[in-house]
């Protein structure tokens, strides 16, 4: 087996997890039972140790992957000259969710049919439990359409309407699928430990993939945007929906770890986790459509954990969390594994978490003042957790940090920090105002103004004509696209221009913008390089659309949109050859465009109104 690229991967999921699966059938990425779980498939990290699920049709036919519209069902066809071979992949809807099947598990269904002739498949589970550090036992099933893998914290059941048959570490099988019929193969996982009993319910793989068609075409019709690139902006919607853990409200930034920045480089993450700044993003991108039960999730997640104390962070949040809400995430290597395409290390976890990041106060600020005036009025023991984390601000907005890109050698005074330090403090004094809560508003007046002079008098670089990475640099820094978009400054105020018109010449190639050059920007830490990085691409859109410049703004918007993949995804990076790079399908990313659509559709039909 050999390593697909990037993009030619797929996704599915059931709001707890989700797998990866390529245009080749094989399911290459999956964590057991959560997002941030040990892996159980993980070839994406080693195509020889780390496992797969694979369903493919035999041959070396041409391949076609799709999604069934506003779904994640995901459909793979495989082009034989006499027919077609297809296989559909969903993971199953649970009641929570507002499925209406009683299931005992949670499963990930694949059916495999024919279309016009009959044509031989194979399947082939074999996975690697714990990141392919534990070694597993197959207990096959009486009826021969069963079988029981289990390791010493993991276990799963794979039931099937085809016989299997057992082969070393791995479960197989060989059939050819004609006329109506199908097959259908199905991972079960139960909430404790895995029985026997999935081994003997029946499998009807027909209504569970009714049910799941059904229950997301009925969110998606929940959205309030019918503008341009709405095809666009409804899987990007359904991306989010995705990483979003239903029992918790937590959002993950990518359900991925350790995708290279660079191929056969060090700058290696594991994104399975929430990340206030993104997801707050996340929260405002939702609620632009017209999505707030998220908002809410969210809301009383991020509640629950500024009640929290926690002895070893710096301020009253951390930068992440466990999605569950734990803050315990050690970043370990993991030696054995080779690395997509040979990048290691690969790492788990993320020391970041101990990072100080000051700017996700005013991401989480601007998240919260939003969804109070979109969504549900905030209460008041949520004001009183508001308070304090504004009064934390106010007396130490002026440390320095490790800022958004969450740098490896050592602190600066980040003007995206600051920029963000004044968003908690200007959303604050708006709510209060608003709603009438009780607070001293005047500490955090005069702290929101001293910031704003700050930025003016130590961000700006006279030399450059430019906002720069941060206070005494000359240094550019995408990040400063940012300023207009949080409504600090005007975005046609000289400024803001001089700025937009240094960036584009720095940092941009076309439409692909670089978060900074590496080598002239504080120093990160690291060895290596890395691509382009996407967000910020939109980033550049945004500000240029309300700078006026629209049609510029919407011809770089849609050529943006033609490096994501078939199927609409998108990674966080996208390297000097369009390869897309980094953890994927990235969150950031995608409210990154769903943003940049919804502000460039409404500009465009000001502009023509």
């Amino acid at each position: 087996m050999s390593y697909l690229p990037i993009e030619h991967y797929g996704m599915i999921g059931d709001q707890r997890s989700v797998a990866l699966v390529g245009e080749n059938g094989s399911i290459d990425w999956l964590c057991l039972p959560n997002f941030d779980s040990p892996s159980i498939f993980a070839a994406i990290l080693d195509d020889e140790k780390g496992g797969s699920f694979s369903l493919a049709a035999e041959g070396d036919p041409a391949v076609k992957q799709m999604y069934l519209p506003n779904t994640n069902v995901l459909i793979t066809r495989f082009l034989h000259d006499a027919g077609i071979g297809e296989v559909t992949d969903f993971m199953s809807v649970g009641r929570e969710a507002g499925g209406e099947t009683e299931q005992s598990s949670r499963q990930l269904v694949r059916v495999a049919k024919a279309i016009g002739t009959p044509i031989p498949f194979r399947m082939v589970c074999r996975p690697a439990f714990d990141y392919a550090r534990q070694p597993h036992e197959i207990e096959m099933g009486a009826d021969g359409r069963s079988a029981l893998f289990h390791a010493p914290n993991q276990q799963f059941v794979l039931k099937s309407t085809h016989p299997l048959r057992r082969e070393q570490n791995a479960v197989i099988a060989e059939f050819t699928v004609e006329g109506e019929e199908q097959a259908v193969f199905a991972l079960r996982l139960g909430d404790g430990r895995t029985d026997r009993v999935m081994m003997e319910e029946p499998l009807d793989g027909e209504t569970l993939l009714n049910e799941t068609v059904r229950f997301w075409r009925a969110w998606a019709a929940q959205s309030r945007y019918h503008g341009r690139w709405r095809e666009m902006v409804m899987r990007s919607a359904l991306v989010l929906k995705l990483l979003t853990f239903r029992p918790t409200g937590a959002i993950v930034a990518a359900p991925t770890a350790s995708l290279p920045e660079q191929v056969g480089g060090v700058r290696n993450w594991d994104y399975r986790y929430t990340w206030v700044r993104d997801a707050a993003f996340t929260v405002y991108a939702l609620m632009r459509l017209g999505y707030t039960e998220e908002a809410h999730a969210f809301s009383e997640f991020m509640q629950a954990r500024a009640k929290e104390a926690d002895p070893h962070s710096e301020g009253p949040l951390n930068v992440m969390y466990r999605i569950d809400g734990r803050h315990d995430l050690p970043e370990v290597t993991l030696d054995h594994l080779k690395g997509y395409r040979g990048s290691r290390p690969v790492r788990i976890g993320n020391a970041a978490v101990d990072h100080l990041q000051m700017d996700i106060y005013g991401e989480l600020m601007d998240s919260l003042y939003l969804y109070d005036k979109y969504g549900t009025p905030l209460s008041y023991e949520m004001w009183t957790e508001i308070e304090r984390l504004l009064d934390w601000v106010v007396k130490n907005w002026e440390q320095p940090d490790q800022s958004i890109w969450e740098v490896r050698g050592g602190r600066q005074q980040f003007v995206y920090s600051k920029l963000q330090c004044w968003v908690a403090l200007d959303r604050g004094l708006r709510l209060a105002r608003k709603r009438s809560f009780p607070t001293e508003v005047l500490p955090w007046l005069n702290e929101r103004n001293r910031i704003y002079r700050a930025i003016m008098d130590q961000g700006w670089n006279e030399r450059e004509s430019a906002f720069t990475q941060h206070f005494g640099s000359d240094a550019l820094d995408a990040s400063t696209l940012m300023m207009p978009l949080m409504l600090f400054v005007s975005p046609k105020d000289p400024r803001m221009i001089s700025t937009l018109a240094a960036i584009r010449k720095r940092l941009v190639s076309d439409s692909l913008v670089h978060r900074y050059r590496i080598g002239e920007a504080a120093e990160d830490g690291l060895p290596g390089g890395e691509g382009f990085f996407t967000v910020c691409s939109f980033w550049l859109v945004e500000a240029m659309a309300r700078a006026g410049k629209l049609e510029e703004a919407q011809l770089l918007f849609e050529k943006l949109l033609s490096y994501a993949n078939h199927l609409g995804l998108l990674s966080e990076e996208i390297s000097a050859k369009g390869e897309l790079l980094g953890n994927f399908p990235q969150a950031l990313t995608h409210l990154g465009l769903i943003s940049a659509a919804y502000n460039l559709n409404r500009l465009l039909d000001g502009s023509s109104g």
